[in-house]
């Protein structure tokens, strides 16, 4: 009660958006029965490439090489063989039966596994289960007409091959039909199914670069778009330190392997073939989102503590700037979140969005502070006020309660870059 009061008195002689004296926070008061709307721009963290900046940018005539210049400001570019091999996880914690076994396919072409000599037929199917009571594995090779080619047990991994580039394997128990991939699998063999997918780097592109960029765009937006993938892919290489390098999702960058290849995509990987960009002798960490809003951030105000503490230090080549024409345009403004805004809430309905979340949660809201904010405009913290006191979270640990918390249908906080008025 003493809190609640206290903030309505800080309200009340401070008035709307107002900054104490001493340079504090820039309450925006929260009227229980009034309606709040958080307008925003662009979608994702806002570091390093605006995907749809760099299709306004090649469609205003830019190369890749100006725009890689213009997110990623000092680096040069380097040269990496295109056959270094990357491992990608493309399925884990899978928990194969007697009844429902892990399945793998060898596709197009005849395969084989390493330790075992024999050959089998292209579309031979794989099936592993686990031996009850042991620690080894049951495996069974069986044509695509059913007949057994072969059965024995194994113990912790195998590798599966095709005998060709032709040939493609296919990971059956995958939960998605992008389950075909070149190069071999690596197959861990625990308590559950683990595979990695071994395949050389540009090959790995063909199957990322569509996924992130749509082949559709223009032929300077795929070569940055290829180039930045192949670095950032690059920089998380650990030969000999882990069981695989990057993940298939956009934990890492989204790879769909064999289905997900395009021809205008496997061309702009082939004029870029091996390029990287360095800052130095490092390959860089070429981070790249879908819209930049109008600008980009810089690393250290986005990958900030649940509190918005700044915790990481500033990279030469991760630095926010404007990006717009000459005329204000924003290089992204063809993109289908380069403006949003949410629906309108009343203070009594936001209150309950954030009270779900412990981290958030003040009672009911009396203010909410909006003034932490990087170089683009993006938040690095937001402060809420209410009636069980003060808490600060970072923009992105608010924007994700907020999500979480909103009636299902209503409209996400794209990004961090929004306000409770219209955002040029």
């Amino acid at each position: 009660m003493v809190a609640a009061l206290l903030a309505a008195l800080v309200l009340s002689l401070l008035g709307p958006a107002a900054a104490s004296a001493d340079g504090g926070p820039t309450l925006t008061p929260i009227d229980p029965a009034a309606a709040i709307t958080f307008y925003g721009r662009g979608w994702g963290h806002g570091v390093g490439m605006s995907q749809y900046g760099a299709r306004g940018r090649a469609l205003a005539g830019q190369t890749s090489t100006d725009i890689l210049a213009h997110y990623y400001a000092g680096t040069t570019p380097g040269a990496l063989d295109p056959g270094t091999q990357v491992r990608v996880l493309v399925l884990s914690g899978f928990a194969a039966t007697a009844k429902v076994p892990a399945v793998l396919y060898g596709r197009r072409t005849t395969w084989s596994i390493d330790g075992i000599a024999k050959v089998f037929p292209p579309e031979a199917k794989l099936r592993l289960w686990p031996v009850i009571g042991s620690t080894r594995w049951n495996l069974k090779v069986t044509s695509a007409t059913g007949v057994v080619l072969y059965r024995t047990t194994v113990r912790r991994q195998l590798i599966m091959r095709s005998a060709t580039p032709a040939g493609m394997l296919q990971v059956y128990s995958r939960p998605s039909l992008n389950d075909l991939y070149r190069g071999m699998l690596r197959v861990y063999l625990t308590t559950r199914v683990a595979v990695v997918n071994e395949v050389g780097l540009d090959t790995y592109l063909r199957g990322v670069v569509p996924a992130e960029m749509p082949s559709s765009w223009p032929t300077e937006a795929l070569n940055a778009q290829a180039i930045a993938a192949r670095s950032y892919a690059a920089r998380r290489l650990r030969p000999g330190i882990s069981t695989y390098d990057v993940y298939d999702d956009t934990r890492s960058q989204v790879y769909l392997g064999v289905r997900g290849e395009r021809a205008a995509t496997n061309a702009a990987i082939a004029a870029t073939a091996g390029i990287v960009l360095k800052s130095g002798s490092m390959i860089v960490n070429a981070l790249f989102h879908s819209t930049g809003g109008g600008a980009t951030e810089n690393n250290e105000n986005v990958f900030v503590a649940a509190s918005g503490a700044i915790v990481a230090g500033p990279v030469s080549y991760l630095r926010g700037s404007p990006d717009r024409a000459e005329d204000g345009t924003s290089f992204d403004a063809g993109a289908p979140y380069a403006t949003w805004h949410t629906t309108a809430y009343t203070g009594v309905a936001l209150s309950a969005i954030v009270a779900k979340d412990p981290r958030t949660n003040v009672g009911a809201l009396s203010g909410i502070d909006l003034s932490h904010r990087g170089v683009s405009g993006r938040l690095v913290s937001v402060t809420l006020v209410g009636a069980l006191g003060t808490k600060t979270v970072s923009g992105d640990v608010f924007r994700s309660v907020f999500n979480a918390g909103r009636p299902a249908l209503d409209p996400q906080l794209r990004s961090t870059l929004f306000d409770s008025q219209p955002i040029p």
